[in-house]
């Protein structure tokens, strides 16, 4: 069976993996609960403060939440669907990454200039970790020697060594870096720079670029494309990019570099996660405050799901 035949088999439900996916809501204090097979929102749970990063344990039991406006992350219980703890994130985080040890999480402490690391299982900080001005993006390496850093005003990736718990190297990356990506065998690094309009492939062993990808949408004017979130397939086939105001993901040839299609999606269109099988993306377009769902091998926009006010993190696990 071609894939694009089983894409729409999974899509109709015949065959489906169902996921249930998870939406931090920016402006109303909630996430979000949507189940795949139904493409709609079955639940909303009420967290803290400007929720905005989201990421699952690595069992996939609990969900980790940047409650920002709180000053730290929270641990929802996916079972009870209870905030059951607060870690001591640092001020104001907005993005983190879970080492592969899924104890260590590295979190990003925008108005202080660091990153917070805690021991989820001890819940207590084991290191924090000076760097730029405003650091936003984190990402840990797939080996989990490496967490990386985003600094929006000083423009670097930190390159941080996990075990000393100290910044190695910096790389200079255009303006107002928002995000970052390891590639799934960690060689290489994809970062998003959302005033500079571009993204960044750097090497991983020597930290220096390898190419800067610059997009163009025709009718959109330039200054309104602003590349934050990053998703790459796990066959190193696609690299899909969010491009903020511009209202369109981009789909790149992971090993050309190359632009090959642009999607319209939401208004603002700012994070990104695939589901577990990876046939579809979902994208959060915070503006309009709904979720685009993406085919990833037909590389079309199949759905608007609406949620809540601003929705920035989505996280995806699968139910069965």
């Amino acid at each position: 069976m071609k894939r694009a035949a089983l894409s729409a088999m999974l899509l109709l439900g015949g065959l489906a993996q169902a996921d249930t996916v998870f939406i931090s809501n920016e402006k109303d204090n909630t996430i979000s609960v949507i189940d795949s097979k139904t493409q709609k929102v079955i639940d909303t749970i009420a967290v803290g403060q400007r929720p905005r990063g989201i990421a699952l344990d690595k069992p996939k039991t609990h969900l980790y939440i940047c409650a920002s406006d709180d000053n730290t992350v929270q641990v929802l219980d996916l079972k009870s669907k209870r905030v059951i703890a607060n870690l001591p994130s640092g001020g104001d985080p907005e993005q983190f990454a879970l080492h592969p040890n899924g104890k260590e999480l590295y979190i990003s402490n925008e108005n202080d200039a660091l990153v917070t690391v805690v021991d989820t299982q001890k819940r207590s900080v084991m290191k924090q970790i000076t760097v730029g001005l405003e650091p936003e993006g984190m990402a840990v390496s797939p080996d989990g020697t490496l967490a990386i850093a985003t600094t929006e005003t000083s423009n670097f990736l930190h390159w941080i060594d996990t075990k000393t718990k100290k910044v190695v190297h910096t790389t200079l990356v255009d303006q107002r870096p928002r995000y970052v990506e390891f590639s799934k065998n960690g060689d290489k690094v994809w970062a998003s720079s959302e005033i500079g309009g571009t993204v960044m492939v750097v090497d991983t062993a020597t930290k220096k670029s390898i190419t800067k990808i610059n997009f163009g949408i025709p009718g959109i004017f330039k200054d309104q494309i602003q590349p934050v979130g990053i998703k790459l397939t796990s066959d190193g086939k696609y690299a899909f990019v969010a491009l903020g105001p511009a209202n369109h993901v981009a789909v790149i040839d992971a090993k050309t570099y190359k632009v090959i299609k642009y999607l319209l999606v939401g208004k603002r269109v700012w994070q990104m996660a695939f589901a577990e099988n990876e046939n579809q993306l979902y994208t959060t377009n915070g503006v309009s405050g709904d979720v685009s769902v993406i085919d990833v091998n037909e590389l079309k926009v199949l759905k608007s799901i609406k949620v809540g006010r601003y929705p920035w993190g989505v996280a995806v696990i699968p139910t069965n």
